[in-house]
């Protein structure tokens, strides 16, 4: 894949049978905190820019966590905008309403 910067969201929706989904939503959302990707936490989803391979990458260090911690089921949903020959960003798509 190219090395132009995608626009995406992922989404985490635990099914929870041992602690608060926040819980789990949260130790997402310090990976990707910790991750080189400019992000933005809204309240359905977390926007992230970055190449296609960083962001599959984050994707799945996200889901690899869960999944160490023995998170016992969760959705895992990847939304990816993708521009064959330019950078796709977020900003681009929302200017017009800032």
């Amino acid at each position: 894949m190219h090395s132009y910067l995608v626009n995406a969201t992922i989404q985490i929706l635990p099914i929870v049978q041992d602690k608060h989904a926040y819980e789990w939503v949260d130790e997402a959302i310090t990976i990707i905190e910790a991750s080189d990707l400019k992000y933005e936490v809204r309240p359905f989803s977390t926007e992230l820019e970055g190449t296609y391979e960083q962001v599959v990458t984050l994707f799945n260090k996200v889901n690899e966590h869960l999944y160490s911690q023995q998170c016992h089921e969760w959705i895992c949903n990847l939304q990816v905008q993708i521009r064959c020959n330019e950078d796709m960003t977020g900003k681009e798509k929302t200017a017009k309403y800032q």
